[in-house]
């Protein structure tokens, strides 16, 4: 989901992409992606939350360019892949038929997936399908895509954020509070622009606000917000397009790939009990709580032990 920018001592510098370019996956759909760090690096792609938030350039700071050719790109209707916002043809079994498509265009023949929170349900869904590419997993703030999951998000959140979640609601008329969701969708996808931004903008600033584990109010323009919010409701209304627990349910097909797992004993957005239950399940699979973190991937602690699960894959 959202991430926030705070550069530290132990991130990596920032260098220019060596690659930036687009690719037609059809449809009208084109994804925007780069390369980054050493061309013949090992192979790692990164894969951003939301679903629909983009990747940023904060977000190359987590890899040694002398060590990594790192893939970012911006999954359907994100960022700057186009068009902006659509949820058209979109939806996860597309995601990972353009993972696929991405990795041939680039003549790659395995890779390392890194992902939080959606980015962590999208890379164990390629891995289910395509487990022979994956050499391994770098995942952050689990998301399973379950209806649990989507409840919690929209009605449990305000157990430890009430300020944040009475924001959240205050648009929405209390006769529809049975079902925040489906309202929220219906101010989204209509014609009436000036609808769509404000609920575009209360959507991303709850989501924002609760990512950290210190409560912070911090507002997304209506523009910026669009994507993420639109794109997030439209999977959620359609249960993330996969079968309640299907990850758990096949995660046999890569149960021998080696994973670490970093997760925010304080991650409201997607709480450790999902990260637990994924690990239970996982042989290969290597946990660390932090127990002063929240959602976000830029938190000390959790950034800490992404970097240095990545410098064990040397």
């Amino acid at each position: 989901m959202l991430s926030f920018n705070k550069k530290a001592d132990f991130f990596f510098d920032c260098h220019p992409s060596y690659e930036n370019n687009f690719l037609n996956v059809g449809n009208g759909h084109s994804i925007y992606y780069e390369q980054y760090g050493n061309p013949k690096g090992i192979p790692i792609l990164f894969l951003h939350g939301g679903p629909g938030a983009g990747f940023s350039n904060s977000h190359k700071s987590f890899f040694d360019p002398n060590i990594f050719r790192v893939i970012f790109f911006d999954q359907r209707g994100s960022g700057k892949s186009i068009p902006y916002a659509e949820t058209n043809h979109n939806n996860t079994q597309l995601l990972i038929s353009d993972i696929e498509d991405l990795r041939v265009s680039l003549k790659i023949d395995k890779w390392y997936l890194f992902g939080g929170s959606w980015g962590s349900t999208l890379a164990l869904l390629y891995g289910i399908d395509f487990p022979n590419r994956c050499l391994g997993f770098i995942l952050r703030g689990i998301f399973l895509g379950c209806k649990i999951e989507i409840d919690w998000f929209l009605y449990d959140i305000k157990k430890f954020f009430p300020e944040a979640y009475e924001k959240f609601i205050s648009l929405v008329p209390k006769n529809h509070r049975n079902n925040i969701l489906e309202w929220f969708h219906s101010q989204l996808h209509n014609n009436n622009r000036s609808q769509n931004l404000k609920a575009a903008s209360a959507w991303a600033e709850y989501e924002n606000s609760c990512s950290s584990l210190n409560y912070t109010s911090r507002p997304i323009s209506g523009e910026q917000a669009l994507a993420i919010s639109k794109i997030e409701t439209h999977y959620f209304m359609n249960n993330c397009f996969i079968e309640d627990n299907y990850i758990i349910k096949n995660l046999h097909k890569i149960s021998n790939i080696k994973s670490f797992i970093v997760q925010g004993r304080h991650d409201v957005i997607c709480p450790p009990f999902t990260a637990l239950k994924l690990a239970d399940c996982w042989n290969d699979a290597k946990i660390e709580i932090v127990d002063d973190a929240g959602h976000s991937g830029f938190e000390t602690n959790i950034s800490k032990k992404l970097i240095n699960a990545l410098q064990m894959i040397k």
